[in-house]
């Protein structure tokens, strides 16, 4: 009945077309969307049934289609989520539990063959995020000639759930827990089946995200649910050895980690519901979704709060494994973190900072604090980014190198100016979104500097260029030649370094002795 109910809204909800905005027929019905300085745009398509009722932790679910045409000129809203406050991309939805949509932007003039798809995966933490903000927009990508998708994919207790009733129901076939992957999965097959439509080409998807976005594309590599649904690959600041998030399980409590299903029947008795039964599961479906976010962001995190895990059928493994042993899929791969980026240690002082490397702490502070001069919160801040997320990069590069796969790796140590004072080491944690999207006055407004607009074309026409060959190396924006970005290869380790002056500068590795001590220790800890 919902279904149907939904099915009659979308047709109550559209009007007669309007000459001025451009018409595509999906599979769902015709959609009707705008045209804005040379890119039309295609935003609140639904991809999946609204995950509401009896459909709250199930696996995504058949848009019903609709008559008429569907205006697709607003933003659906972004998944139920509190709020971070000082977001780096606020959004400009209200957050609805109701907010399985994709977006396109394409270019409004294009020629009979298809364009390259690049499809984005927001970060935010897997508590946070959505496709709404501002510098997430399509709009420059469109206008290099590329078909630019984002969409939403459920966060928090939504996203990643589990509870002992719904793993005896098991209503999807084993498909539990990984809520968040699964919607993910629902929007590359809609791409797949919808996007040659508004000219893009199934065969040249790229998928990016950064962040929990960028563990998300770990996530597409590794698991064989995704084989087939994209051609080429970005990680930005999305770690790649282990689980983003940290090691959890659907069903079996570990030593560092509760199951999913624990953190479910912990929630449902702070919620007041008691047992594992139907009843209980009924109950925790027909709380008001406030509750089941429950204050949960960013900032704040409990004892009931989880994240993805290791399902048997979608994830199997941690990425790293996979990796490893040579099973991920065999694409083309930019990956890459940030100079600042996130992570802290946690030592109480600099003896215990260096004691986290075992039989490696002499080879340690070699690396870190030769002179020892270094303040303490600094050199946590160093170990924790490279462990999450400097290290792993690098890892994953060397393992798809070692496959003869196309591989770049990057580091952006490019402090916007209006950052400066407050960034002293370096770019923090997804500052270099504006830059890939070239979308910096969205973030920063007129204290955007000239500067900072370059280095935003810099990086721009390198991602656009990977989407369009599994190369970022060409031509720039102005027509020129960019610095050439080297492949990489374990042995020369060099990466292309967004340099704190604004240039692409291609360089060994200047931080290989941190990163090589980081991989001895981890490998001396399997």
């Amino acid at each position: 009945m919902r279904q149907i109910l939904s099915a009659l809204l979308g047709t109550l909800l559209t009007v007669p077309a309007m000459a001025a905005g451009p018409i595509v027929h999906t599979h769902g019905g015709k959609l009707q969307g705008a045209n804005s300085d040379g890119v039309e745009s295609f935003k609140g398509i639904p991809f999946a049934a609204p995950p509401v009722g009896e459909l709250r932790w199930r696996a995504p679910q058949p848009a019903p289609a609709w008559r008429g045409i569907r205006q697709a000129v607003a933003f659906g809203a972004d998944c139920m989520q509190e709020p971070f406050p000082g977001d780096d991309a606020p959004l400009t939805t209200t957050p609805s539990e109701d907010c399985l949509t994709v977006n396109v932007w394409r270019p409004a003039k294009r020629g009979a063959a298809k364009l390259p798809v690049m499809v984005w995966i927001y970060g935010g933490g897997f508590v946070n995020g959505g496709s709404s903000p501002n510098i997430y927009s399509g709009q420059e990508f469109a206008k290099d000639g590329v078909v630019y998708v984002s969409f939403n994919y459920r966060l928090g207790r939504f996203g990643f759930f589990g509870f002992p009733e719904l793993t005896r129901q098991d209503a999807d076939h084993g498909m539990l827990g990984n809520y968040a992957y699964m919607d993910q999965l629902a929007a590359l097959k809609w791409v797949q089946s919808n996007i040659a439509a508004f000219g893009g080409d199934p065969k040249q998807v790229t998928v990016f995200g950064e962040s929990a976005g960028g563990a998300s594309v770990h996530f597409l590599l590794t698991s064989p649910a995704a084989h087939g649904l994209f051609a080429r690959a970005i990680v930005q600041s999305g770690g790649g050895r282990g689980a983003l998030m940290g090691p959890r399980s659907l069903r079996t409590d570990r030593p560092d980690a509760p199951s999913s299903e624990t953190l479910g029947q912990r929630f449902a008795q702070h919620m007041g519901i008691t047992g594992t039964d139907a009843a209980a599961l009924a109950a925790l479906r027909a709380l008001p979704a406030d509750k089941i976010t429950d204050g949960l962001n960013l900032g704040k995190r409990d004892e009931t709060a989880g994240g993805p895990m290791i399902d048997g059928v979608l994830v199997r493994e941690d990425p790293g494994v996979v990796y490893a042993a040579a099973r991920q899929a065999r694409v083309p791969l930019m990956i890459g973190a940030n100079s600042s980026d996130i992570g802290n240690a946690g030592a109480h002082d600099k003896d215990a900072a260096f004691a986290l490397f075992g039989a490696h702490a002499a080879q340690a502070r070699l690396a870190y604090d030769p002179d020892g001069g270094k303040d303490l919160q600094r050199l946590n801040a160093e170990m924790g980014m490279d462990s999450m997320m400097v290290e792993p990069a690098r890892y994953v590069a060397a393992a798809f190198a070692r496959q003869g796969l196309p591989t770049y790796e990057y580091r952006f140590s490019y402090t916007a100016t209006p950052r400066r004072a407050t960034s002293p080491y370096g770019a923090p944690h997804a500052t270099e979104i504006p830059f890939v999207s070239d979308r910096v006055s969205d973030r920063y407004g007129d204290a955007a500097t000239a500067q900072d607009q370059a280095v935003a074309k810099l990086m721009h026409a390198y991602w656009v260029n990977f989407a369009k060959r599994g190369n970022p190396n060409g031509a720039a924006a102005d027509g020129g030649t960019l610095p050439v970005w080297p492949a990489y290869d374990a042995a020369h380790d060099r990466i292309m370094d967004f340099s704190p002056d604004g240039k692409a500068v291609p360089q060994a590795d200047p931080w290989k002795a941190r990163l090589d001590v980081i991989e001895a220790a981890v490998t001396a800890a399997k």
